[in-house]
């Protein structure tokens, strides 16, 4: 019997199925085998309708050939039955379920749902007064009676209004990781984008038309060359900010670069010229980590522009954020290079170490800072690799991943606990020297810190004799709630924010008051608080839990931070402003809304 019908033999799983395949298909070439023990059972294609017998040693030896296009029509053959069986089972269960909302299924990706919309149509649904609209993928959907319900919050939300949620969805995996987020969505669908709008392409004779595609929830404030704030809605929900939402800051078009062909010139006073492949980078020095925050020194600058008008973008404070960078340590290559210690360095009259980026950008360290061995200044590279077949680049210099152009690829240095400006990105060159860099983002007015006084630059100012900013000052902000939260007397809100020191200096403690400084409490602080105290690059979370008073007429929450070397914020803007508005830390106010409880 089990000659007749060797699938008997097989696990009882699989009798019915190869039942099945056997007598219906048989005239499909089909080839089983399986292991039993260490022989190998094998069965050749059956001539007769009924049976399948066993190979002969001709048979066997000629399928060892060409058992890959035996196996190739069995699951041809199994999905052939599949396909047909799935068919009558569903013609069986039809009319089944049919009080169910069918959802709307296209057979031809052109027809799409109607009606149609441009995308400048969805962009213009941006509040609540025109409906708010939002695209995934081809899909047009209006969230306006959602946004009320969503677990997120209104503000989280209402970032992707007008937009497409594709982005967000890509940072927040939740929305996938269940069913139910897609159903919610679903219902809410009210046509697709149209098929034929034409997608604006970028003019080759514009020199941004290579910039990188870039998250929507990003605050922006100029697009060319691109400027924009990680939102303060999506700042607490990671320490280490993920890469689409880093702050950017650019003075010039991303350069593009072909990481073959790059080459880090390394030369100066006390150097040995060389000049580095990535590979080189890769192979010749050991690797390291930090998790650093980096800041634009015009963080904050709209507070300043209350007072008096800076020159420069206004940013809030989303102008800096926190990653995780791997690489080798910028000592580790001057010592290769033959400048040994901080004593060699000054006996050769060696005073900074000056960075060139591909975009022409320069800027530069002191050398006591670059030597350190408690300095931890890294420079950041992608690796590439050739093969014979395959060329790939393996990433993990950026949070783990893929150093991007727009954050400095392929080499990028970073500089823990000093302002932004001195991490330059695309690094090319590095330079011993007795001077600081040229240039107007080293030596000249942008990045100096102005007395109060001095609100026009000419001819007269002595710029030269102004100090560049290196580390920047201990400073903190309110998150949540955000400005003009409304709240009830004897609510319970909790506050959250962040806190930040240059130089490492750690943070030690946040202080809270609900009342304009009047009153204060200790904030807890969170992520970040386990840092070392003198060698804290990131920044600190922190959160209070409070209650409005049953009196309160006024509420206006104040943050300040101190540091571990005690120092701590100013309490207004008024005595620290400067005409390039730098360096802004006074206490952050966010004023609330006090609203009657109703009957």
């Amino acid at each position: 019997r089990r000659a007749k019908e060797p699938w008997r033999s097989l696990p009882t799983r699989w009798n019915k199925k190869m039942a099945a395949v056997v007598r219906n298909h048989v005239s499909t070439p089909a080839l089983l085998f399986r292991h039993v023990g260490r022989k190998r059972t094998c069965f050749a294609p059956c001539k007769r309708a009924m049976l399948v017998r066993p190979m002969s040693t001709f048979q066997r030896r000629q399928s060892s050939k060409t058992w890959w296009d035996y196996l190739g029509a069995a699951v041809i053959s199994t999905s052939f039955v599949g396909f047909f069986g799935s068919r009558e089972v569903a013609k069986a269960d039809e009319g089944k379920d049919s009080d169910k909302p069918k959802a709307h299924t296209i057979k031809n990706p052109k027809e799409r749902l109607k009606p149609w919309f441009s995308r400048a149509e969805v962009a213009a649904h941006n509040t609540k007064e025109k409906r708010v609209w939002v695209t995934y993928e081809d899909g047009v959907y209006d969230i306006t009676d959602f946004i009320s319900n969503h677990p997120g919050g209104k503000a989280k939300i209402m970032l992707a209004a007008g937009k497409a949620i594709d982005p967000f969805w890509r940072i927040y995996q939740q929305h996938k990781a269940s069913p139910l987020p897609m159903e919610l969505l679903t219902k809410m669908r009210i046509g697709s984008l149209h098929p034929d709008e034409k997608v604006d392409e970028p003019d080759p004779s514009d020199p941004y038309a290579n910039d990188p595609k870039r998250h929507p929830g990003l605050t922006y404030h100029n697009r060319k060359p691109a400027n924009a704030e990680l939102p303060r809605e999506m700042i607490m929900d990671n320490w280490i900010t993920p890469k689409e939402l880093f702050f950017i800051r650019h003075h010039h078009p991303v350069p593009a670069i072909h990481l073959p062909d790059f080459r880090l010139d390394v030369r100066g006073i006390g150097l040995k010229p060389i000049n580095l492949s990535l590979a080189d980078l890769h192979h010749r020095f050991e690797k390291h980590e930090i998790v650093s925050t980096l800041q634009c020194g015009g963080n904050r600058r709209g507070e300043f522009n209350k007072v008096r008008q800076t020159s420069g973008i206004s940013w809030g404070f989303g102008a800096m954020s926190n990653a995780k960078f791997g690489g080798i340590l910028l000592r580790d290559i001057l010592m290769y290079s033959g400048l040994l210690t901080p004593e060699i360095a000054h006996s050769v009259g060696v005073h900074h170490v000056q960075f060139v980026g591909v975009d022409g950008v320069q800027a530069s360290i002191p050398i006591e800072k670059a030597l350190s061995p408690y300095g931890d200044v890294l420079l950041a590279y992608v690796i590439h690799r050739v093969f014979p077949i395959i060329k790939f680049v393996y990433r993990y210099e950026m949070n783990d991943d893929l150093l991007q152009p727009e954050h400095g690829g392929p080499v990028r240095v970073i500089v823990p606990g000093t302002v932004g400006i001195r991490n330059i990105k695309w690094v090319k060159s590095i330079k011993t020297s007795s001077e600081e860099a040229e240039g107007y983002w080293q030596r000249g007015a942008a990045y100096k810190g102005f007395a109060p006084n001095m609100t026009v630059l000419d001819e007269d100012t002595e710029v030269s004799k102004i100090q560049s900013i290196q580390e920047q000052p201990v400073t903190s902000a309110v998150v949540e709630p955000v400005p003009n939260y409304k709240v009830e007397p004897g609510d319970d809100i909790c506050v959250r924010g962040i806190a930040w020191s240059g130089g490492g200096r750690g943070i030690i403690r946040v202080d809270v008051s609900i009342d304009n400084g009047k009153t204060w409490e200790t904030a807890t602080l969170t992520q970040g608080s386990e840092q070392h105290p003198t060698r804290a690059w990131a920044w600190t979370f922190w959160e209070f839990d409070t209650k409005i008073p049953d009196d309160a007429t006024d509420v206006t929450i104040v943050c300040k931070a101190t540091d571990v070397s005690y120092n701590s914020q100013p309490e207004n803007p008024e005595p620290i402003w400067n005409i390039r508005g730098l360096n802004n830390n006074s206490w952050h106010r966010v004023p609330l809304v006090i609203q009657e409880e109703e009957d």
